[in-house]
């Protein structure tokens, strides 16, 4: 158990920073999908002339905003999840259980992977946005248009974030199995983190 508990210690570090990282860009992306939204609901509503872009940049805000923010869910239990069954059971059984689901999570999400690298790099991915550019040069002279590839590489930062995790919460259940969970530092949850 020695060798786990020197497992989680780094990796648990490590998610928590990396997470940290995710959900302060996470909060910076829902700030602007709502900017590009209100934008476009005046330029609809009050000009009468709708902007192509801000629809896809609403849209791309989202997928980066989810794809940072579920891994830190996912560590925190925020998921919705049945858990009556593992609570019925005795303590043993359900984590047990609980171990269970969390390795065919794991070979879920390690399958994802291959998706998530398809759907970046394969033939969807070479296609442009309709209506999305950022600008190439600081006097604003060139603009690219975003590849879709930029929005599906949200899909595959989120289950690599994913299997991070899942490995941690897997060696956090095997402990726990073995009866050293008081050994384990607490998971911060969003009652327990205050302002972060």
């Amino acid at each position: 158990m020695g060798i786990v508990l020197a497992i989680i210690s780094p990796l648990g570090w490590i998610n928590e920073k990396v997470l940290g990282i995710g959900r302060a860009i996470g909060v910076i992306a829902v700030a602007a999908m709502v900017v590009a939204i209100l934008i476009q609901v005046v330029f609809r509503y009050v000009f009468n002339n709708a902007l192509p872009w801000p629809d896809e940049a609403a849209r791309f805000c989202m997928l980066w905003m989810t794809g940072l923010m579920a891994p830190t869910a996912f560590r925190r239990g925020g998921f919705v999840a049945i858990d009556m069954l593992c609570n019925l059971l005795p303590r043993t059984l359900g984590t047990l259980l609980n171990l269970f689901l969390l390795t065919i999570c794991l070979a879920v999400l390690l399958t994802a992977v291959k998706i998530g690298w398809s759907e970046v790099t394969g033939f969807g991915g070479r296609f442009a946005t309709a209506s999305l550019f950022v600008p190439v040069s600081l006097d604003l002279s060139e603009w690219l248009r975003v590849p879709r590839s930029w929005m599906m590489a949200s899909m595959l930062v989120c289950i690599v974030l994913l299997i991070s995790v899942n490995i941690e919460l897997i060696l956090r259940t095997l402990v726990a199995l073995f009866g050293g969970g008081d050994r384990l530092k607490p998971i911060l949850t969003s009652s327990t983190s205050g302002a972060e």
